[in-house]
């Protein structure tokens, strides 16, 4: 099944837990979606420590979930292991890195999934099958018995049907979590250009009724921080996975290439990306500081066609910039006139997840209210 990697018994009871197979799981292969991984690897001696939440509280982890290879791409297509199929639209790309996780919850084979979010990859899978997803804050949750990607960027969170899934999710990787008092959030407003129009009238539509207090607001520097992030993405990878390309032949031609495109990136580049950096982390801090959230696409369009040739459309447009900063970020599908729910995006301040989780509380009874 192109959904999971490894299925597990799922009888019992408690929550039914789907992890992306980049997290150790004791006495499992952790494959990362990568043939080449999978064939040197040995059963994981320990738990990744994300785990432990999740054990205590009697979880029952139904499987790993597969993934892009080495969760270094956007659509989710897999050559090696399969591609999850679409749950909304089977004709559509599921969406990356984290797609099997997406497809788990919309198929309820998992209550919640665990996924990693490195540009984008537990929001775009998210949009791409009208599920919920959390990009945490970076450094929240643990990253050891994590294959990594980016490790300045990388970060772990939960995937669900809504997002009282997101909730629960939230409880297992750090218990004792408790989202903020429901409030109604003074909302940023940025409008990015060359966003689907229906995309756009479907989150407008749910503002509206949601009936919060929205302002627009400009971000500078966010095509500088979209660059900056792919720079610090790729480079990083060919640290974690360089080596990998001595297999060339058995990697997916889009992660050889991508990683081939790391190994380009010179130290001033690098050094240029991270002044970026910390200047987009002040400016959205500065954003931040003035209202309790910012709105956006999670991505531009709607997910393209399995025969569209998918990996030359950039999702992760509106997401990387915000791995860049380490800010949290929320996934929500609203209703709209496209062939799939269109995803609002909902960007917190630092460690701000309970008051993000509340906001999003918030929006999708407005969303439930058009529906």
């Amino acid at each position: 099944m192109s959904t999971f990697i490894t299925r597990f018994d799922t009888s019992g009871s408690g929550i039914r837990l789907a992890v992306k197979d980049l997290i150790d799981v004791e006495g499992v292969l952790t494959t990362a979606g990568c043939r080449v991984v999978a064939r040197s690897a040995q059963p994981a001696v320990v738990d990744a420590p994300l785990l432990a939440g999740a054990r205590a509280a009697g979880a029952r982890i139904v499987g790993k979930t597969n993934l892009h290879e080495l969760a270094f791409g956007t659509t989710g297509v897999n050559s090696h292991f399969g591609t999850p199929v679409n749950p909304v639209d089977a004709r559509r790309i599921p969406g990356g890195s984290s797609s099997g996780s997406a497809v788990a919850v919309a198929n309820d084979d998992a209550d919640v999934a665990y996924g990693s979010d490195t540009g984008g990859s537990i929001r775009i899978p998210s949009a791409c099958c009208g599920t919920t997803g959390l990009k945490t804050t970076h450094g929240r949750i643990s990253l050891a018995g994590v294959w990594p990607l980016a490790p300045s960027m990388d970060t772990i969170g939960p995937m669900a049907r809504d997002v009282a899934g997101l909730v629960a999710g939230m409880q297992l990787l750090e218990p004792g979590f408790t989202q903020a008092a429901p409030v109604a959030p003074l909302v940023g407003r940025f409008r990015p250009g060359d966003v689907d129009p229906a995309i756009d009238d479907s989150i407008s539509r749910v503002l509206e009724a949601s009936e919060a207090e929205v302002v627009d607001v400009e971000l500078e520097g966010w095509a500088a921080a979209e660059q900056a992030s792919g720079v610090v993405i790729v480079s990083e990878a060919w640290e974690s996975d360089g080596h990998l390309v001595a297999h060339r032949d058995e990697l997916g031609r889009d992660v050889a290439d991508r990683l081939e495109a790391g190994r380009a990136i010179t130290a001033h580049q690098r050094a240029g990306a991270h002044e970026t950096q910390a200047r987009w982390r002040a400016h959205l801090a500065d954003v931040l500081s003035r209202v309790q959230c910012i709105v956006l696409p999670t991505t531009r369009t709607f997910p393209p066609l399995l025969v569209e040739g998918p990996e030359r459309t950039n999702l992760a447009a509106l997401t990387q910039p915000v791995n860049l900063a380490g800010f949290p970020a929320l996934a929500l599908p609203v209703p709209g006139a496209g062939p799939v729910p269109a995803s609002m995006q909902i960007v917190g301040p630092e460690w701000g997840e309970e008051l993000l989780l509340c906001a999003g509380l918030h929006f999708e009874a407005a969303a439930r209210s058009l529906a």
